[in-house]
């Protein structure tokens, strides 16, 4: 069975991408408002640790997606992944 993904880098950017997404899009209904900023901080916390390289690769793949992306809400999402999670400077 063929992967749709052009690398494991895109796999799993896509996964934290879907994570991220749902949680910051989710109602106090679905999940504890506590518990969700502590994952997305979490998320924030181990990007931080990546090597210069890997956040490039990162990047990279979040432009394609954001490009690729037909929904408006979700492109602004893309759009502001990189600021929100700390992979550029502010």
């Amino acid at each position: 069975m063929a992967s749709e993904y052009s690398s494991l880098a895109h796999a799993l950017t896509e996964a934290l991408v879907d994570l991220a997404w749902f949680i910051d899009g989710a109602d106090d209904e679905q999940t504890d408002l506590d518990d969700a900023v502590k994952a997305l901080e979490g998320m924030a916390a181990s990007l931080k640790h990546l090597s210069s390289d890997q956040r490039r690769d990162l990047l990279d793949v979040l432009g394609g997606m954001t490009e690729a992306e037909a929904d408006p809400a979700r492109r602004e999402f893309l759009e502001a992944f990189p600021q929100d999670f700390g992979l550029v400077d502010e």
